[in-house]
């Protein structure tokens, strides 16, 4: 996407300093209640995302970016490398801000600072997320590869790996292709 094609509202795409960590966990928090009553009951809590889970995972490597409309955070994306990839991580908007195209915006700007191969997680029954990815390219994992990639590149329960499909971009398609 390009900048002219950026959401009227959004003003800026930063990387999220330590001093925003309460936005940023407000955001997450905020969107994730889009899941509540779709995904299997036994994987919903709330807060969705506690405080010490975002914490881990900034600890273990995720950087998050923010879309910022109007001077507050609107959006975040995490990137995470691990091994040969990176991994989008905890996209979420707020819900007064989603479908506003932020979302897209924050991808773009990932896919722009790393050369790997992309994979994002997601729900099974999050289908408005699977469309999502998929109108930006990226394509469903077969079942084969789902569980042995979800157990490679994540650190999750045996019940989310149950529960989670991958999306792939076209540099991991091309590069399971040749090899």
């Amino acid at each position: 996407m390009s900048t002219s094609e950026r959401p009227a509202a959004l003003i800026a795409i930063k990387n999220c300093a330590a001093t925003e960590f309460r936005d940023v966990y407000e955001v997450c928090n905020d969107g994730a209640r889009a899941y509540r009553g779709v995904i299997a009951a036994d994987q919903w809590r709330e807060p969705y995302m506690p405080e010490a889970e975002l914490r881990a995972e900034i600890d273990d490597g995720v950087t998050f970016f923010g879309g910022f409309a109007g001077g507050a955070l609107a959006g975040v994306m995490g990137i995470q490398h691990v091994d040969d990839v990176a991994l989008i991580r905890d996209a979420y908007t707020r819900t007064s801000q989603q479908r506003s195209g932020i979302g897209g915006v924050l991808l773009e700007h990932l896919r722009s600072l790393t050369d790997r191969p992309l994979l994002v997680g997601t729900w099974r029954a999050a289908a408005w997320a699977i469309r999502f990815y998929e109108r930006h390219g990226f394509r469903v994992l077969a079942d084969a590869q789902r569980e042995a990639t979800l157990r490679r590149y994540w650190r999750i329960s045996d019940r989310q790996v149950d529960e989670s499909l991958v999306l792939g971009d076209s540099r991991w398609f091309a590069r399971d292709s040749a090899g």
